[in-house]
């Protein structure tokens, strides 16, 4: 196959890449469960609570930016076997 051609089996493959405004919220979140996990081995619950609202905060981010438009849906893939992915 020539380089730049897409094979039949790629050729409906969308990007899932996201946009930054939905990184934005999934790592605000990843931070908060940082935080709370941090608190969490510290046996600090103040330290928990405040990695919970952090990982709220990025919830609300979430909900407000949609991030679940995001996602993309490939074409349902048929005739792929075992000997396809060598």
């Amino acid at each position: 196959m020539a380089e730049g051609q897409k094979s039949e089996q790629t050729e409906n493959l969308g990007s899932h890449g996201g946009r930054a405004s939905s990184w934005l919220a999934v790592t605000v979140m990843l931070i908060g469960s940082v935080i709370a996990g941090v608190g969490l081995t510290l046996d600090n619950w103040m330290v928990v609570w405040i990695g919970a609202g952090v990982f709220v905060v990025g919830g609300i981010l979430a909900l407000v930016f949609d991030i679940f438009t995001d996602v993309v849906i490939d074409a349902p893939r048929s005739g792929l076997r075992a000997e396809d992915h060598r």
